[in-house]
């Protein structure tokens, strides 16, 4: 009888030349566009890391993900956020008042800044479940820094998830 388990891919780093961002509640950071055509991955959980700073907690408090993808690998329209479209390169992005209007992309997660001086390391964040528990032929993930400080994204990720028969 054969038994189907879970097979995590080795953590992939995301580049972060530009996820340094000043607390806004429309500039935000989108990653470079991952490609799920050749890998066939079910899912990918993500995790931002960002530094530590010695700045009050303020505003909402939080950093606000999403999700954005392509139905069409070959394609150019992604998911938007209302306000902008990533272009699957990694870069700044601008996102709807998160405080007063609805962004289009789906929410991946939300990273509390609770206190101040220490690293934030969030939890994974399920890009599949953002899509109906599918993920996409093609995925990119992004974020508005509402949390009163400036952000140092250091060492974003994503690992791949697969099955097996053995």
């Amino acid at each position: 009888m054969a038994t189907i388990t879970e097979l995590f891919g080795t953590a992939t780093a995301f580049t972060v030349t530009n996820a340094n961002l000043t607390n806004s509640a429309t500039a935000g950071w989108v990653s470079n566009a991952i490609t799920n055509t050749s890998t066939l991955a079910l899912d990918a959980l993500v995790q931002f890391v960002f530094s530590a700073v010695n700045t009050a907690p303020a505003n909402s408090k939080a950093v606000f993900c999403y999700a954005f993808a392509l139905v069409d690998a070959a394609g150019s329209t992604y998911t938007s956020t209302g306000d902008g479209t990533p272009t699957g390169s990694e870069g700044a992005l601008t996102f709807p008042d998160i405080t007063t209007l609805p962004v289009v992309a789906p929410l991946l997660g939300v990273v509390p800044y609770a206190v101040q001086n220490k690293a934030i390391n969030s939890p994974p964040f399920s890009v599949a479940a953002c899509f109906g528990g599918v993920l996409p032929p093609k995925w990119c993930v992004g974020y508005v820094n509402h949390t009163g400080m400036t952000l140092a994204g250091s060492a974003h990720k994503y690992v791949e998830i697969k099955r097996t028969v053995a």
